[in-house]
């Protein structure tokens, strides 16, 4: 069969993305918000289980996947569409799951006070190529992606470095060189591309004077030095026994920082080992604000990049990358198959906010502490994993876990 290449990108960066062209949108329910959330919060979850037996720091962006994923599901057909659906966890019909989609996107695009949030999509498709009316028109209403004609076939690094340059644009130039050469061949006829950049300050911010070079425990007997910053005051906690979740608020309360704390030094294994997609739901639920915390967290950067091909099937929807794939409703024709799909994500933290995620403009004032039980002590110096979410609609926009600040 003389199939064709889809190569679906997906960029999971922390900086600037321009507002998604404006489109209509259609009127969605709060449940079907909710259940794009939940879906996307599940696959969240099953992702990081597959990425976590690489060593090291994890970092990405599941709502970048599973944005870019989704616009290649509106083409889907047949089998090559159920294996989809269910490895997104995509528990709506497509008719009330774009729409739903386009309708979170729309809210993370809005205008926020205190912070920078943003979400981009394209279209990029060999100059000439002739794609389906009907799927052109839902990706424009409903993900704000632009169709954007290049020249895979005659001019390939041409192409590559064109889109390389939106990418850098959309993301401030913190994702730089996403298709490495070689990565689009003559034969690629569609890219999909999503950028969502997140820039913001603490609701309030630690003394960078309090900040300080201490030993963060790599394992039970290995340490490094690493800068880390000290902070006491209210914030959302939540003691689960063998681990402690904390809750850092950016500007506005909009968004935060999660941090699930393993208490052993050497317990992130198990803490991983026990997070389903259920558990980590009613993790994130007890969490409640707590008048004084004293928190203790290193300062980190990291840059993470991966090809999710093999993740993606093993989660259950290989016939996407095979030579019998079905994205018939892009084209009339099954002439694609899913080739690479390329993901590249970066965060910063440090005493000021986050580059990655959110921030908002929301002061709160210390409650005055009365007499009983010590405050709880959240120390952060040896591995935890880590997520910043969307407030309003729940949803992890990020996620990931640092095992090493300094590397």
């Amino acid at each position: 069969m003389n199939w064709k290449c889809l190569v679906a990108l997906l960029i999971g960066c922390l900086i600037l993305a321009v507002q998604a062209p404006g489109a209509e949108i259609t009127p969605v329910s709060a449940a079907d918000r909710t259940a794009v959330a939940e879906g996307d919060n599940a696959f969240a979850v099953a992702l990081y289980g597959r990425l976590r037996s690489q060593s090291g720091n994890l970092f990405f962006s599941p709502v970048s996947i599973s944005t870019a994923l989704a616009m290649a599901y509106a083409g889907a057909r047949g089998d090559t569409a159920s294996e989809m659906a269910k490895t997104l966890h995509f528990t709506l019909p497509p008719e009330q799951l774009h729409p739903a989609m386009g309708a979170v996107l729309n809210d993370l695009n809005a205008a926020h006070g205190g912070y920078q949030l943003s979400v981009a999509n394209a279209l990029w498709a060999q100059r000439g190529y002739t794609f389906l009316d009907d799927f052109l028109t839902l990706l424009k209403n409903d993900y704000g992606a632009g169709l954007m004609q290049v020249d895979f076939r005659g001019a390939t690094e041409a192409a590559r470095l064109t889109i390389n340059q939106w990418v850098e644009q959309k993301t401030q130039d913190k994702i730089k060189d996403l298709l490495a050469p070689g990565s689009l061949r003559p034969d690629t006829r569609l890219v999909l591309t999503n950028a969502i950049y997140f820039k913001g300050n603490w609701q309030t911010q630690f003394d960078k004077a309090q900040t300080k070079d201490e030993d963060f425990y790599l394992s039970q007997t290995k340490s490094t030095t690493a800068p880390l910053m000290h902070r006491e005051g209210s914030f959302g906690y939540f003691d689960g026994g063998s681990f402690q979740v904390l809750e850092i608020p950016y500007k506005s309360n909009e968004l935060s920082l999660i941090v699930l704390l393993p208490k052993e030094r050497s317990g992130l294994s198990g803490l991983e080992n026990s997070m389903t997609a259920s558990n980590m739901q009613q993790w994130l639920k007890q969490v409640v604000p707590v008048p004084k915390v004293i928190v203790t967290i290193p300062k980190f950067k990291s840059t993470q990049e991966f090809e999710l091909s093999s993740a993606l099937r093993s989660l259950g929807m290989p016939q996407a990358f095979a030579s019998n794939a079905d994205f018939s409703g892009m084209t009339g024709k099954r002439d694609f198959a899913i080739s690479a799909v390329i993901h590249k994500a970066f965060v910063d933290v440090n005493e000021e906010g986050t580059e990655a995620a959110a921030a908002t403009a929301v002061t709160m004032r210390a409650l005055a502490m009365r007499a009983g039980p010590p405050p709880p002590v959240f120390r952060a110096d040896h591995p935890f994993i880590f997520l910043i979410r969307d407030n309003g609609s729940r949803s992890i926009l990020f996620m990931g876990r640092m095992t090493d600040p300094t590397s």
